[in-house]
């Protein structure tokens, strides 16, 4: 395991060789629960990496798998061990969408379609600080504060010198109409969206109203995918009080198709810089 795979990775490769592990002996996570006395979700929970594995998880998995070979056990320990370290948001206290961060963290493509707002790796600190506590309107100042420096932070994966986050997003009209904060926020953050989609690495594409049903329609949501060929591509759909991540192929194939008509639909590239850039000098106008 390589020592800069960030723990939300970690947790996720582990809980495939567990489950893998389980399906060889035949088993289901019901009659693993039950050897064990714990509850299927725990079990469900440990193989999709969305909690802590500890040691001693691995181990009575282990014995119930009857793994006899000690590397696989000492090697599968080991696993556990690392991904109880803390990524860079752990230091940012308790982070609602940290699993995602951590898959964000470490993924190689991220494909967004966004109806409503400018998605977070592209927003200005000034746009950033206006949109979150109108989506969370009972958020504490301090907290408020705490999710901007987060969201900061995470940009800086979209220009890694070393690996570039290999960024697509899919853009509604309606993002670039709603005046967030006020004309001079939005101005600021429509020109910046065209700044950063003339990165080489970075596409955005616009869906114009006269684009009429689209195929995102019932909702948004990204995709990531990794360079190690054994962590399967994730469909990450943001909800109110807990988010989706589906990792089976048939799903994320159907996300996939989605966003390929969502970018068939769209304005190209170079259209869609120029409708950005014309919506920012009515911002400007709108200013006065």
């Amino acid at each position: 395991m390589a020592s800069n795979i960030n723990p939300t990775v970690r947790r996720r490769r582990l809980g495939q060789e567990l489950r893998r592990l389980r399906e060889d002996k035949g088993m289901t996570a019901e009659q693993v629960a039950e050897r064990l006395l714990v509850s299927q979700s725990k079990i469900s929970r440990l193989e999709n990496g969305r909690r802590s594995i500890s040691q001693r998880d691995v181990r009575d998995l282990c014995g119930v798998y009857e793994v006899d070979d000690h590397r696989i056990v000492d090697s599968l320990m080991q696993m556990a061990k690392d991904s109880r370290q803390q990524g860079w948001w752990h230091a940012f206290g308790d982070i609602p969408y940290s699993v995602y961060i951590g898959l964000e963290t470490e993924a190689a493509s991220l494909r967004v379609y966004e109806s409503l707002l400018v998605p977070g790796l592209l927003q200005t600190p000034g746009y950033a600080e206006a949109v979150i506590p109108g989506a969370v309107p009972e958020l504490a100042p301090e907290n408020l504060e705490k999710r901007i420096q987060v969201r900061m932070r995470r940009q800086e994966r979209v220009n890694d010198p070393k690996r570039p986050l290999r960024l697509w997003v899919v853009l509604d009209e309606s993002a670039l109409r709603r005046v967030v904060g006020n004309h001079l926020i939005m101005r600021e953050q429509l020109e910046h969206l065209v700044e950063m989609s003339n990165l080489p690495h970075v596409t955005v594409q616009v869906l114009p109203y006269d684009t009429g049903a689209h195929a995102g329609m019932s909702g948004t949501f990204s995709i990531l995918e990794f360079d190690d060929a054994s962590d399967s591509s994730v469909v990450y759909i943001e909800g109110v009080t807990s988010d989706l991540y589906l990792e089976k192929t048939n799903d994320v194939h159907k996300y996939t198709i989605m966003y390929e008509h969502l970018r068939a639909q769209a304005l190209n590239a170079d259209q869609s810089r120029e409708f950005i850039a014309r919506a920012a000098k009515e911002h400007a106008d709108a200013r006065g």
